[in-house]
């Protein structure tokens, strides 16, 4: 891809608002379509667009595989835990009323810290998957 200059440069610049709307459908989750899935999906697709324009070596550099390894055992750790703070808070497993002192406060907090989990861990996870078909040799 280094001889498609105009590719590279478009792609250098939608990266930034791939990444900022992802963001935007993390966050208005809350209030409409959209959530930790579709924006790690987003993610993910960004990693992969820089990985298809720029190389598999480069997007190595930018997300490595260690790191990427740790964002994937954030997510779930992230998502499992918020579910074991209302079990060792003497409520049900993702109960999310209990993790503040009003239970909407805590509902909002739950989805939130949810919906983070899952942005970590879809997005690392379509990235990983990526790195590795595209890094095999044939």
């Amino acid at each position: 891809m280094h001889d498609h200059a105009v590719l590279r440069v478009v792609s250098k610049l939608l990266m930034p608002f791939i990444f900022l709307f992802a963001l935007y459908v993390q966050f208005h989750g809350d209030f409409g379509p959209g959530g930790g899935f579709q924006a790690g999906v987003i993610f993910g697709a960004g990693m992969i667009l820089y990985a298809l324009i720029f190389g598999l070596k480069a997007a190595r550099k930018v997300a490595p595989l260690h790191y990427l390894r740790a964002q994937l055992s954030l997510g779930v750790l992230l998502y499992a835990g918020t579910g074991i703070v209302g079990l060792v808070q003497g409520s049900n497993y993702l109960d999310y009323s209990v993790l503040a002192h009003d239970p909407a406060h805590g509902q909002e907090y739950g989805i939130m810290l949810i919906e983070m989990g899952v942005l970590l861990t879809v997005s690392s996870a379509m990235t990983l998957i990526f790195y590795l078909f595209a890094g095999q040799d044939h």
